[in-house]
C-alpha cells in the first residue's frame, strides 16, 4: 500500500530523498541545503544547455526534481553562455540565502549525484555541450566520488 496513495508520488519521494542524501554526503546534514543547491545547480546547468539536451536531462530526473528543474525555465532565452567563474558567482549568488556553502562544492555534490543518477550517455552528451572550465569542476566531482 502507498503511504500518500500514489505509487508515483512515493518512489519520487524516495529517490528525490536518496539524491539529497548523496549532496549531503558532501556538503552536510542539512537537507534544506541539499535541496537549495541541487535546484540551483540544476537551473544553472539547464539554461546552458540547448532545449533538447535539456529536455533529455529533465526527462532523467526524478518527477519532484524535474519541477524544481523546469520551474521559470524560458527555452527561448537558452543557451546562456558563461565560463566557470561566472558559473560559480551565479550559484554563489542563488545560494546566499542558507548558511554558508562553498559553491564550487555544492556545485560538484550536485554533478556527482547526477553522474551517479543519470544515463552515462547522456552525462557525456551535456558535459561535451559545456564549456572547458565547467566541465572541469564536473571531472574534479567524478574524482573525488
Amino acid at each position: 500500500m502507498s503511504a500518500n496513495g500514489l505509487e508515483v508520488f512515493d518512489k519520487t519521494l524516495q529517490t528525490t530523498n536518496i539524491w539529497l542524501d548523496q549532496i549531503m554526503e558532501r556538503l552536510g546534514p542539512d537537507r534544506q541545503v541539499a535541496w537549495k543547491a541541487l535546484s540551483t545547480v540544476l537551473h544553472k546547468l539547464r539554461d546552458r544547455l540547448p532545449v533538447e539536451e535539456a529536455a533529455h536531462l529533465g526527462a532523467q530526473l526524478p518527477l519532484l526534481v524535474r519541477g524544481v528543474y523546469y520551474d521559470q525555465y524560458q527555452p527561448a532565452r537558452q543557451p546562456v553562455r558563461c565560463n566557470r567563474e561566472e558559473f560559480v558567482a551565479e550559484v554563489t549568488e542563488w545560494l546566499a540565502d542558507t548558511r554558508p556553502v562553498d559553491p564550487e562544492e555544492a556545485i560538484r555534490a550536485v554533478f556527482d549525484v547526477l553522474s551517479r543518477n543519470i544515463d552515462t550517455g547522456q552525462i557525456e552528451k551535456i558535459k561535451a555541450i559545456l564549456p572547458e572550465g565547467i566541465r572541469d569542476l564536473w571531472r574534479s566531482a567524478e574524482q573525488v566520488a
